[in-house]
């Protein structure tokens, strides 16, 4: 934290220790505290490379003058070792560690040092000289950092948690953020659930001045410059290439790595390509459900058993859920409705004592074109060549009699979806693919004094600011960029990394490193859905590493049954948190619009599974978080 003016206050007292302490599951090896008149900085430090106490942190240099905290890896350090010839430039080193190298680096190019790292990485450096504290976030969001300035003070943190440790910081929901968040099932952009705490967004840093004025910088984007010399055997080759890279360059560490693998192709490609560098037996670790439209354990158990990985697995039962509920949320501090979140938790409980580092496949979809939205995305612009009256005069009626399915990505799910997205602008249908619940349905379910005070901003702004920003010259490669500036960081990468740092294991992410990422941005878009197959790159690259199920199989992703649950194992979960006396109790929900939605999904009616996940687990975030 930061003390703002130009008066010197009282000694951060034991604030500074407790705020370090509460994130001890991030960094049980080691802890550290370093205070002034001005800043005080703490760390908790998971060892990964160079396990002795050099990498203690925070850090300085030689005279002090630069100190510097940090959560995550910079897989190139040794390489900017030596391209701007540190040592050679005089600078002492007492470790291996890549937080030396970054302090460094600092010192000889200052923050121009962002456009040279390739890591994932939230850190935290200040700078006495010119009395300025920079705070810095990787490409893709995939280290969180958050803030929150008050007159006296900037605090920041890895966690909200870390934050709310001084009592002077209000807990107080964000309407805005609410709003938002029944829109997602998470909560985008620089917002969280808590009015006044921000997190510093992807790709950008921020830096603080003593009198409290913040300046805020983008410092990268997906170029998305399409390189029309590319073919599909370059494509091919060089996705291959960087993958590898992506891969090798991931594995470093003084600890065990394994996979997260969870049978699609992402995960199996991790585990193939970590194949062909490591000599020792790879640990990969699965989740699985009764349920077999949600269960890819075969395929999972397919791709251990060819490359002979010691391979450990666990079914994620309602019991399980039930076990955890709401506890979880203790990791993210935020209402989160991500069906993954529980089963990553538990696939990583599974790792830990095993393992110390996990890769994981996220990314590749964003990358590659693997969503079924890409899809949707292409029979949109054909289907909006069909007569409208043809459109929702009979093909409208006929899907919308279709009875609900509770099977993951059923046809009757896909179709009246697509429907619902058929008119609308390509950003905009896009989200309707994703949405959970409408503009009408969120004002429904609010309280009076809830419309009077909420003014909202539309949920599509964030989509909308993306599709505008984007350099694209094409709307497909424009709704990628969604996705990668959006859904990924702001849904995929908080579970993957609160659910891997529960258990104090490293989740490290290869399909987003930024070469491979870059490279796949320039790709001409004809060959990422070559006639309509999803991820054709990455699937001919594998061609020869992967089985043909694997690469031939239908995208399943990682989520639970929670629609068949809340009807019946977990009804009582539901009527518990749902129940009209609590909704009430918040100030924030109508009950009767809940039990709408409640009675609806029972009936069969709808499937309101995802919204009603996303009640549940906000009721139980604000009765841990706000109403204590």
């Amino acid at each position: 934290m930061m003390r703002l003016g130009s008066t010197p206050g009282a000694p951060f007292d034991n604030l500074i220790d407790r705020m370090t302490d509460v994130l001890a599951h991030r960094g049980p090896d080691d802890r550290g505290v370093w205070c002034d008149e001005r800043v005080a900085l703490g760390s908790r430090r998971l060892s990964i490379i160079d396990l002795s106490r050099a990498g203690h942190m925070p850090m300085a240099n030689e005279d002090g003058s630069i100190q510097i905290t940090y959560n995550g890896e910079m897989y190139n350090f040794r390489e900017l070792k030596e391209k701007f010839r540190l040592a050679e430039r005089g600078h002492v080193f007492c470790s291996r560690t890549d937080t030396e190298v970054l302090i460094h680096l600092y010192e000889e190019i200052g923050l121009e040092m962002v456009r040279h790292l390739n890591g994932m990485f939230a850190l935290a450096i200040w700078d006495a000289r010119k009395k300025n504290l920079h705070l810095i976030r990787d490409l893709y969001g995939i280290k969180p950092l958050f803030y929150h300035q008050d007159s006296e003070f900037f605090r920041f943190g890895s966690e909200i948690k870390s934050i709310l440790v001084d009592p002077r910081v209000p807990r107080k929901p964000s309407l805005q953020a609410l709003h938002d968040f029944l829109t997602f099932d998470y909560i985008p952009g620089a917002q969280t659930a808590f009015e006044g705490i921000y997190e510093v967004p992807p790709a950008h840093w921020l830096t603080i001045d003593a009198t409290g004025q913040i300046t805020l910088q983008r410092y990268w984007d997906l170029p998305f410059a399409v390189d029309e010399t590319i073919d599909e055997r370059k494509a091919i080759y060089r996705a291959r290439e960087l993958m590898d890279q992506a891969v090798h360059r991931q594995l470093i560490a003084d600890v065990p790595v394994g996979v997260l693998l969870s049978g699609g192709m992402d995960s199996s490609a991790l585990v193939a390509l970590m194949h062909r560098h490591t000599s020792e037996k790879i640990h990969t670790f699965s989740v699985g459900f009764e349920d077999a439209s949600f269960n890819e354990l075969p395929y999972a158990r397919m791709v251990a058993q060819q490359y002979a990985t010691e391979h450990r697995e666990i079914i994620v039962t309602p019991e399980r859920v039930r076990e955890l509920l709401p506890a979880y949320l203790r990791y993210i501090d935020e209402p989160y409705a991500d069906g993954s979140a529980i089963p990553t938790y538990y696939v990583c409980q599974l790792a830990k004592g095993n393992v110390v580092v996990l890769l994981s496949g996220e990314g590749g979809d964003e990358a590659f074109a693997g969503y079924e939205t890409y899809s949707a995305y292409h029979t949109y612009r054909w289907f909006r060549r069909v007569p409208r009256w043809v459109r929702q005069g009979l093909i409208a009626p006929l899907v919308n009699a279709l009875p609900v399915s509770n099977k993951k990505l059923s046809l009757e799910f896909k179709l009246k979806r697509f429907l619902g997205g058929q008119d609308l602008d390509p950003a905009s249908a896009h989200l309707w693919w994703r949405i959970v619940l409408t503009e009408a349905q969120k004002f429904a379910l609010y309280q009076p004094q809830v419309r009077e005070q909420l003014i909202p901003q539309p949920s599509e702004r964030f989509f909308k600011e993306v599709f505008a920003r984007s350099r694209a010259r094409d709307d497909f490669s424009r709704v990628m960029h969604i996705d990668s500036a959006v859904f990924m960081p702001d849904d995929l990468m908080i579970k993957n990394d609160r659910m891997s740092m529960a258990h104090s294991l490293e989740a490290r992410v290869p399909m987003t490193d930024p070469d491979l990422t870059e490279f796949m941005s320039s790709v001409p878009p004809r060959y990422k859905m070559m006639r309509g197959r999803k991820k054709h790159i990455m699937r001919e690259a594998l061609r020869d590493l992967l089985p043909p199920v694997i690469l031939n199989k239908k995208k399943v992703g990682l989520e639970m049954p929670y629609s068949r649950w809340l009807k019946r194992e977990l009804n009582d979960l539901l009527m518990t948190y749902l129940a009209p006396d609590r909704l009430a109790a918040t100030g924030l929900f109508q009950p009767d619009a809940a039990q709408k939605l409640v009675d609806e999904h029972l009936r069969g009616q709808y499937d309101h599974g995802r919204a009603l996940w996303g009640l549940l687990n906000y009721m139980m975030w604000h009765e841990l978080y706000i109403a204590k």
